[in-house]
């Protein structure tokens, strides 16, 4: 007879080892930059450019006449602006997430 062996399972190292950190590349910095970039101007530019005096005179605003009604009102404005300033909240938080490139050492 045959002794009972038990069976042989593979241990498998922790979640923590599999993973690992990922790795970063140049291109992932160059992008979130860009993105970062691009949010902020566009932020910028609708958060003020509604309130200026060139918002009533430009190609849009003269289309149709009920086409300015809405884009002289100060609601469509207000909104304009709110898209701005989340566009600044994302590129503010996307500057502080810039530290998932940074190495870390131990």
């Amino acid at each position: 007879m045959k002794p009972d062996t038990p069976p042989v399972t593979q241990e498998l190292p922790p979640v923590a080892a599999r993973t690992g950190t990922p790795a970063y590349r140049w291109y992932h910095k160059i992008w979130a930059v860009l993105l970062i970039t691009f949010c902020l101007e566009i932020g910028l530019f609708l958060l003020a450019f509604p309130w200026t005096q060139y918002w009533q005179s430009n190609y849009f605003s003269n289309l149709t006449a009920n086409w300015r009604h809405v884009w002289l009102s100060t609601y469509f404005r207000g909104a304009l602006s709110g898209l701005g300033a989340i566009n600044l909240y994302v590129a503010f938080m996307e500057t502080f997430r810039l530290r998932r490139f940074a190495q870390r050492r131990s």
